[in-house]
């Protein structure tokens, strides 16, 4: 009798718990916050790595603004949180896991 999964439940040989861990839904989180000299930037966590670069770039030429990623972060200059949600979705990046926080943190 071949060894089951606790996880899924399906026998090991055709264990889908690898699968089903990399299509997991991540967190998007979005903030503007003040950064040096009282300047105003827009954060984006939770991106995948894969993907980060090429949607940076995306957003920097849509708001046409500056910004950088680093840390697995990217930075936009300005206050762009009330545009961001609807602009993440149109680069098929799920609603649901996308949170705006208004306002400065």
């Amino acid at each position: 009798m071949p060894e089951i999964c606790p996880k899924c439940g399906l026998p090991k040989e055709i264990c889908a718990c690898d699968i089903l861990d990399k299509e997991e839904v991540r967190k998007i989180k979005v903030y503007a916050t003040k950064k040096r000299f009282r300047k105003l930037v827009t954060i984006i966590e939770g991106l995948d790595g894969e993907r980060l670069e090429q949607t940076a770039k995306e957003l920097k030429q849509k708001l046409a603004c500056g910004g950088t990623v680093k840390d697995g972060v990217i930075i936009l200059q300005g206050n762009h949180t009330q545009k961001m949600k609807a602009m993440l979705k149109a680069q098929n990046y799920p609603e649901e896991s996308i949170t705006v926080i208004y306002g400065l943190n």
